[in-house]
């Protein structure tokens, strides 16, 4: 297959360029090594929309993390999927307050909107169950939280809207340079393109080197998050911060846009890029840190914990360029990648525009819709979802309200694994971690797939959930 743009990565960056490229009169594709979009480093990420102003304002990723931050609300009104403008604080204890003025300085040099010192009795009044040992605080009304793969599933519907062909379970295994186009060998086919996007997360020091470039090496950083059950309620209305470190923000509390409440990331470099396993030490450490926050915060309030490995670069910033001609390397896009996303696919189309390739295209479909959240919705509303169509009124996941149209929905718009349902539509997240939903969402995925229950996965071959006898 021949195409003009062939993007290499379906996480949170790759989609962002996809979906920026689509505008333009462009014929592109994305491949994904994974069964399916997101399942690499953007299903682990922390949802955070920051403000941008806790990195040194002359690094690259700073200055994309906060035009990215201008751009998210925009993008969430267009492509429907959730965005909470909650804000966030990064809180001093006694002796901490000139941090925060010198993170406060900083922000206005970037031109972060709204920052405000706070005091003592503020936090007492806004922030309740945060510790009284707090002096100060540094308030950035501009942060918010989103929900990591509703956002990259809606922003790859709205590509695939505007002609992007998606290609999963599609590992790159060679890749060779034509005089005019390069040639991308993978697991499941060749493709031929003018211009290659590398969005590989911790992968992309590989893909760049298989192309014959040498980029900074990805040292992978494990981060272990934990979540507190809904009836814990929301901890705090903002997200919290400690004063930051020199290699992280430190554990946060983070507000989640379903409800719960996430704390965590813990931050260890490991040589595995798939070490996903979550540890008792890593639980103890995330609780003993929070709780010099919120004292009455408990380890059994914990329902469930994921880890997520971060693709970290040495010289610590974003590495963004055109190493060979037609071929953009997007290395070390850790933190704030997820806020900066929107703004890289700008930066990205900027490198491209020199080019004289980009034509926008005379109709671009500019927005989508999602699949309705019936758990949101108030009694007349459902009433008249379940009116058009009975299958709202089949609740499949009990703990989250997830019913069979929402399912059905889901795998009409590409999931085609657990996870994949799991992750648009946030069933099998509850208390019962689908301990009830999970045989009628394969009974449903067999019914509308053909799929015998054996063939079936959690997230991709060799995760299947029933083994022949």
């Amino acid at each position: 297959m021949k195409v003009d743009f062939l993007i290499i990565g379906g996480g949170i960056v790759g989609v962002a360029v996809a979906q920026k490229l689509s505008g333009y009169a462009l014929d592109g594709v994305l491949l994904e090594k994974e069964a399916e979009l997101s399942f690499g480093v953007s299903k682990s990420n922390s949802g955070i929309i920051h403000t941008g102003f806790q990195s040194p304002s002359r690094q690259l990723k700073t200055r994309l993390a906060v035009r990215g931050n201008e751009l998210y609300r925009e993008l969430a009104g267009n492509l429907d999927f959730p965005f909470i403008p909650t804000g966030e604080l990064v809180v001093a204890f006694p002796g901490e307050r000139k941090a925060l003025e010198a993170i406060r300085e900083n922000g206005e040099k970037l031109g972060v909107p709204g920052l405000q010192m706070v005091d003592n009795p503020w936090l007492k009044e806004n922030e309740p169950n945060l510790t009284d040992e707090l002096e100060c605080a540094l308030l950035g009304p501009t942060a918010a939280v989103i929900n990591p793969y509703e956002t990259v599933y809606a922003l790859a519907e709205n590509a695939q809207a505007n002609g992007l062909r998606v290609f999963c379970n599609h590992e790159v295994l060679a890749i060779e340079q034509g005089p005019d186009t390069w040639k991308i060998i993978t697991t499941e086919g060749t493709f031929e393109s003018r211009l290659v996007i590398n969005a590989a997360g911790l992968y992309a020091d590989k893909i760049a080197r298989m192309a014959g470039m040498e980029v900074p090496a990805i040292v992978p950083r494990k981060g272990e998050e934990f979540i507190l059950d809904k009836h814990a309620d929301r901890l705090t209305k903002r997200v919290i911060f400690p004063v930051p470190q020199k290699y992280t923000k430190g554990i946060l509390i983070i507000p989640t846009v379903d409800g719960n409440t996430m704390l965590g990331p813990t931050a260890e470099e490991t040589p595995d890029r798939e070490d996903l396993t979550t540890t008792k030490s890593g639980k103890q450490f995330v609780i003993s840190q929070i709780q010099r926050l919120v004292p009455s915060v408990r380890e059994d309030q914990i329902i469930t914990s994921f880890a997520g490995v971060r693709p970290t670069i040495k010289e610590d910033d974003f590495y963004i360029q055109e190493d060979l001609e037609g071929f953009i390397n997007l290395v070390g896009i850790q933190s704030p990648g997820l806020t900066a996303a929107p703004a890289i696919a700008e930066y990205v189309v900027n490198l491209l525009s020199v080019k004289n390739l980009l034509r926008p295209k005379k109709t671009v479909i500019s927005t989508r819709t999602a699949i309705p959240r019936f758990r949101r919705l108030g009694g007349e509303e459902r009433n008249a979802l379940i009116k058009e169509d009975p299958e709202f009124g089949e609740v499949v996941c009990r703990c989250e309200l997830i019913t069979r149209k929402e399912i059905k929905e889901a795998i009409r718009r590409g999931a085609r694994t657990m996870d994949g349902i799991k992750f648009r539509t946030r069933s099998q997240m509850g208390r019962c971690h689908g301990a009830f939903c999970t045989m009628k969402i394969m009974a449903i995925m067999a019914e509308e797939l053909g799929l015998p229950y054996e063939a079936i996965t959690k997230r991709g071959k060799g995760s299947e959930l029933i083994k022949p006898v």
